[in-house]
């Protein structure tokens, strides 16, 4: 099997490369870049750290997937059997800041690989999306899979285009799409600026941490799930049924994979917990600084489940490992800032 992953040198990507590398005989080629929040570091570890002789099952080719793939480059990659779509800009905050930057970023990002896609065949598409198209969930609510789509910020907006563009292609050109929806990844190596290893950094300088709440005080909600577990779950689609196909349905196959809910606030005291140091913090009024921000976001899990996928982690065992890791990695804990 030949796979086209994009996204290798992110956070999501690279532990989704590890993944495969550990658990198929399937050679993977990954296309990157350092415009998007990309860490070759990350690349590297995830094939240093795979089993022994998987390293030559890895293809790599520099090349920004917001530009149109050259046919020079088609053909010097060749056929593939799936391409496995991670790579996107991400982050309220940057999307808010230069929307229209970001936004086109990932609308051209995805209209390319799909156009790719039309070029080469493959037998699955598989496109990672985000909770955050659906917006905000009410308290006892979770959303399933097909409800309506109201996001909230130019990234939850940006994902849902890229969903969109991903449904009009299997329509119309008979792509064999399976969408994903996801919430709040998180694992070694995350970029410092989330939450946990901001929460992290914080705690061990002894720092006050800022978690987003309500005007009265209600700190925000997310499930959360480990990033190998999330690559596991890719992985079980991948050998799963075939994708779903128009005519005979009238929509993508499309899953949710979701992980335990805990507030913020939950989770920094867990964090602190685990280092052994008390939890400082100030709750910050979301929306005053972060518009656009939801304050709970929930999926339900049940059709996967059913489907014989949960996670396998709690999330305290996670985040201990987490943890860890930083410890004997800090500088992955040091903001642009904090390197000045």
């Amino acid at each position: 099997m030949r796979i086209l992953l994009s996204g290798a040198s992110g956070f999501v990507g690279s532990h989704v490369l590890h993944h495969l590398l550990a658990h198929t005989d399937a050679e993977i080629i990954c296309p990157w870049t350092l415009r998007h929040h990309g860490n070759t570091q990350r690349l590297a570890a995830a094939i240093d750290q795979a089993p022994p002789g998987t390293a030559d099952r890895v293809i790599t080719v520099m090349h920004d997937l917001a530009c149109p793939m050259p046919a020079t480059l088609v053909d010097e990659i060749g056929p593939v059997d799936a391409i496995l779509n991670i790579a996107s800009e991400s982050g309220v905050e940057h999307s808010i800041a230069r929307p229209a930057e970001f936004v086109r970023n990932n609308v051209e990002l995805m209209t390319n690989l799909l156009e790719y896609a039309r070029i080469v065949q493959p037998k699955v598409f598989l496109h990672m999306d985000t909770d955050e198209v659906y917006g905000p969930a009410p308290a006892g609510y979770a959303h399933r899979e097909w409800d309506p789509i109201i996001p909230s910020n130019p990234y939850a907006a940006s994902k849902a285009s890229q969903s969109a563009l991903a449904t009009a292609w299997w329509r119309t050109y008979g792509l064999p799409v399976i969408l994903t929806r996801t919430m709040n990844l998180i694992g070694p190596g995350q970029g410092p600026e989330k939450l946990v290893p901001t929460v992290i950094r914080k705690v061990m300088a002894g720092e006050t941490v800022p978690i987003y709440a309500s005007p009265d005080g209600e700190p925000g909600s997310r499930h959360w799930i480990d990033t190998r577990e999330f690559a596991g779950a890719w992985l079980h689609l991948l050998n799963g049924p075939p994708p779903q196909m128009y005519p005979e349905h009238d929509r993508p196959s499309l899953w949710h994979i979701v992980g335990e809910e805990r507030s913020n606030l939950d989770v920094a005291h867990t964090i602190a917990d685990i280092i052994g140091k008390p939890l400082k913090y100030e709750l910050v009024s979301f929306h005053a600084s972060r518009p656009g921000h939801d304050l709970r976001y929930a999926l339900d899990g049940s059709k996967l489940a059913a489907a014989g996928w949960k996670p396998s982690r709690s999330i305290e065992d996670t985040l201990t490992d987490i943890v860890t890791w930083y410890k004997d990695n800090p500088a992955w804990l040091q903001t642009p800032e904090v390197q000045a």
